[in-house]
């Protein structure tokens, strides 16, 4: 089952329940405040591609998704100055990749982002601001579930990511993703302003690899707990 729409509208609201067959969804939407909320129930549920991308694009903007199921793919390009998310997962090997693009004059100045997801085997890339100085993020991430890759790339003057990590598994064999672990990658750079940019980690359990970048001429800090066997930590701080 395939929907494409194409729109220019204030307000949308969007949700698609389809329990047994997948869904494929193609945006592509111009226009200032909208509030979009999509719900997907199933499994093998697309929502843009490298080929038909959703793409939407306007100022103060409100897009949510909840999935419920297995083997989903997302990926969405957002063009606008303030961006609200709230995004929640439940099931195993999904796939989201979300950029928050520079390619249009708002640049995504603010953007306030909350991930939920409960399952094994998900892949996520955010990438926010691009090389654009976003004025300011907020992101955070609650994960519980092992075998999970989280890459996140914010460019902007004061960066704010909390990701909070629960895995069933105490020890891990490898240090990647792929046996009960996890692999976490963020990166966080632009001159900052007062504040600076901030990044808060609690992982626990399953062992893995985390990279945490930060830059920025202001005050950078890199709060890391960890409870757990088999991790790989990388720390890079520069003025």
């Amino acid at each position: 089952m395939k929907k494409f729409f194409k729109f220019a509208a204030a307000a949308v609201f969007l949700t698609i329940v389809t329990p047994c067959i997948a869904n494929d969804i193609y945006i592509n939407q111009i226009g200032d405040s909208l509030d979009l909320d999509i719900t997907q129930d199933g499994q093998d549920n697309q929502i843009g591609d490298s080929v038909a991308d959703m793409t939407l694009e306007g100022d103060a903007m409100t897009f949510s998704i909840t999935q419920t199921g297995s083997y989903n793919d997302i990926e969405a390009t957002i063009k606008g100055d303030t961006y609200t998310g709230t995004w929640s997962f439940t099931g195993d090997t999904n796939t989201v990749d979300l950029l928050c693009s520079s390619a249009s004059a708002a640049n995504c100045e603010s953007v306030t982002l909350n991930i939920a997801t409960t399952g094994d085997d998900n892949d996520y890339t955010f990438r926010i601001g691009e090389t654009s100085d976003a004025q300011s993020s907020t992101i955070a991430f609650t994960v519980t579930g092992d075998d999970n890759i989280i890459n996140s790339t914010v460019d902007g003057k004061s960066a704010s990511l909390t990701v909070n990590i629960d895995n069933s598994a105490s020890l891990a064999t490898t240090s990647t993703a792929g046996d009960a672990g996890v692999a976490l990658t963020t990166s966080q750079s632009g001159d900052g302003d007062s504040a600076g940019h901030s990044i808060t980690l609690d992982v626990t359990g399953g062992g893995g690899e985390i990279d945490v970048i930060q830059s920025g001429i202001y005050d950078n800090t890199v709060d890391l707990t960890i409870s757990g066997d088999s991790f790989d930590v990388d720390i890079t701080q520069t003025d």
